[in-house]
């Protein structure tokens, strides 16, 4: 069956995706995300968020988008200074 998958993680790209049924969201997410913790990351499916044991049916929209962005806030602190 065949997903979006919308990784809003740095530039962030769309693409359609072949995935196997019975796929749960948190399956998805430790194989596309590897080493990211999921509490890190807005995870909706079809623009609402869902459970991790939720089910991906063929023409979900997955959406990861990071909550924590590594860096930004020293940035901002050194324009400061």
């Amino acid at each position: 069956m065949q997903i979006l998958f919308i990784n809003n993680s740095g530039g962030g790209f769309a693409n359609h995706l072949d995935i196997a049924e019975g796929t749960t969201i948190e399956q998805f997410f430790k194989i596309k995300m590897s080493g990211q913790n999921e509490e890190d990351n807005l995870i909706r499916v079809n623009r609402m968020p869902v459970s991790k044991d939720y089910v991906l049916q063929d023409g979900d929209r997955v959406t990861i988008t990071p909550t924590k962005i590594d860096g930004a806030r020293s940035a901002v602190l050194e324009q400061i200074a």
